[in-house]
This record gives structure tokens, C-alpha cells and sequence, in this order.
């Protein structure tokens, strides 16, 4: 969820745009969805904001309709331990 925008100016006739955003809807629905046993072939994993994957594909430098690469960015991130809070499964996939 979008919380503000700010623009800031730049060099010369370039401005910057800086985004605020709040991640708690997200975390309080992981942590909802923890509270459930998952059984069965079918898992949810977690709930990932878009303005996170938008942000982790930025940084490594993958187009987001670039379906294939993204899955890999969002599978890595995931799996890397360091946004456990946004998982709702700690299993590996």
C-alpha cells in the first residue's frame, strides 16, 4: 500500500520521485494464513506486496513481463531467508 510521493528535484531538468509504502497489510496476512496446517500438494506461500517484486526485479535487472525471469528473482528472494515475515510456509519449492 501506497503511502506517499515525493518529488525531488534533480540535476537540472531531471527530478527523482521517492515512494513510501507500507508492507503491514502484508505481514498481518502471512501471519494470518502461518496460523493455518497446510497439507495437501498445494501451498501458499507467502503474500508479496507488487511494489516488492517491482522493486526486487528492479534491482536485479529483469523486465517484469519477463514472466520466466521473474519467478527465478521472486523464487530466490523468497528462499533467501530474508523476508521470512512476508512467508506463510517455510517450505522449500
Amino acid at each position: 500500500m501506497k503511502i506517499s510521493e515525493k518529488f525531488i528535484d534533480g540535476d537540472g531538468d531531471k527530478f527523482h520521485v521517492r515512494n513510501t509504502f507500507d508492507p503491514n497489510p502484508s505481514l498481518r496476512s502471512a501471519e494470518l494464513v502461518r496460523q493455518y496446517d497446510q497439507k495437501g500438494d498445494y501451498r501458499h506461500i507467502g503474500r508479496f506486496p507488487a511494489w516488492l517484486i517491482e522493486m526486487w526485479c528492479k534491482e536485479a535487472g529483469v523486465r517484469l513481463d519477463d514472466i520466466h525471469a521473474r519467478q527465478e528473482v521472486i523464487r530466490k528472494k523468497i528462499l533467501s531467508g530474508g523476508f521470512d515475515a512476508f512467508r506463510s510456509w517455510m517450505g522449500t519449492y
